[in-house]
């Protein structure tokens, strides 16, 4: 998936890092971290002697790594690609050409760094290079030594920036996450017995959701909706959050403003733009008779009817202050009931359908989050 802009600008503080720097820009990481002769490079060219003077050339300062031709290098490149940071080919060789093999190389390890040597200054060998291997920079030959260790060397510089950036941006959202965790676990605290009800809640959410196909960009907002949806009753009394009576009118009123009270907690934060209408939303009915706004029918958004549906059976299904938890079954034919007043009847018929996954899921809820949740595994494969 794309990488997310959190509204963090690149002038941030990086906390954390090795031998805890404290570093105030993504040059300063760069410059801090960044040992080109830790670099592997791999060279290919189909003449010997070439090989050797380019050997020679970078000796010393990298790790190099060597191929006669491209099906060689593709193969050099697949096992060693953690390690490989450049590539410098020839562009005349037997067996492949070397922008067909930088252009195969691109797909399997994009970012790195390619750098073209050729006898020809062909345009359109430079252009077709250019468009198809995302080349960095071709270089005539007979080349100067020293100018192809420069151009190297630049070629490092912007791989150093491109893994820094990649690294910060996991980093934050990692940290977007736990923080995201954090602020519903501690909601739920505050309430015995709704514990771990915004977790159960999202969980249900992303089955139903991926369930129905959903893309994984609306995964990913269905999925932190479904953790803030209930961030506005920070702002309820306890005393009204816990009561095991029956609310009096004025009681429901109050307890009717948590929608809107998240709304506005999480409105100053950027990222959480296109979570907020799941997050106000997710009290609204099919019917129109909803809070806060009356919404009725597809005018309510998406992300809203899913967790309003999970939201709903986690509460029926879950022991609270004023009654004893219903069944799997009661719950569910609850919701079967309800579809086309209180839910979206496409929804509410999917997540009866799914029931069994549900089921299993409630009695399992960390395998199952961990099994269904989209920023759980985006986080662990970005530490992979």
């Amino acid at each position: 998936m794309e990488a997310i802009n959190y509204g963090f600008k690149e002038d941030i503080i990086v906390l954390n890092v090795k031998n805890d720097l404290f570093l105030n820009s993504v040059g300063d990481l760069i410059s801090a971290t960044s040992v080109h002769n830790d670099h592997t490079i791999l060279i290919v060219d189909d003449e010997i002697n070439n090989l050797q003077l380019l050997k020679r050339t970078f000796r010393g300062k990298y790790t190099v790594l060597t191929a006669s031709n491209g099906l060689e290098g593709l193969e050099v490149l697949k096992r060693n690609i953690n390690d490989i940071s450049l590539i410098v080919s020839d562009h005349k060789m037997p067996i492949m050409e070397g922008t067909k093999f930088l252009e195969e190389a691109n797909h399997i390890a994009p970012d790195v760094i390619k750098i073209l040597l050729t006898g020809f200054s062909d345009i359109e060998i430079i252009t077709d290079a250019v468009n198809k291997c995302n080349l960095f920079q071709y270089i005539l030959k007979p080349f100067d030594p020293q100018e192809l260790q420069e151009v190297v060397k630049n070629g490092l510089d912007k791989f150093d920036l491109v893994s820094s950036k990649s690294m910060i941006l996991k980093d934050l959202k990692e940290l977007f996450y736990k923080t995201i965790k954090s602020i519903a676990s501690a909601l739920d605290a505050k309430d015995p017995y709704t514990h771990g009800h915004s977790m159960r809640v999202t969980l249900y959410s992303i089955i139903l959701a991926r369930e129905l196909n959903v893309p994984d960009d609306q995964l990913e907002l269905i999925e932190t909706a479904g953790l803030l949806h209930d961030i506005g009753k920070i702002a309820i009394p306890q005393a009204i959050l816990c009561k095991p009576g029956k609310l009096t009118d004025s009681e429901f009123v109050v307890m009717k403003s948590h929608p809107s009270n998240s709304e506005k907690l999480i409105a100053s934060i950027k990222k959480l733009h296109e979570v907020s209408p799941g997050v106000k939303h997710h009290h609204e009915r099919w019917d129109g008779r909803g809070y806060p706004d009356g919404l009725k029918g597809e005018e309510i958004p998406f992300s809203a009817r899913i967790i309003a549906i999970a939201d709903t059976y986690d509460a029926m299904t879950s022991t609270r202050s004023y009654r004893v938890a219903l069944t799997h079954e009661t719950a569910i034919n609850e919701i079967d009931k309800c579809a086309g007043s209180q839910f979206d009847p496409t929804l509410a018929k999917k997540f009866v359908e799914i029931q069994d996954i549900i089921r299993a899921a409630k009695e399992n809820p960390e395998e199952y989050y961990i099994k269904y949740s989209t920023l759980y595994k985006e986080i662990n494969l970005a530490h992979d």
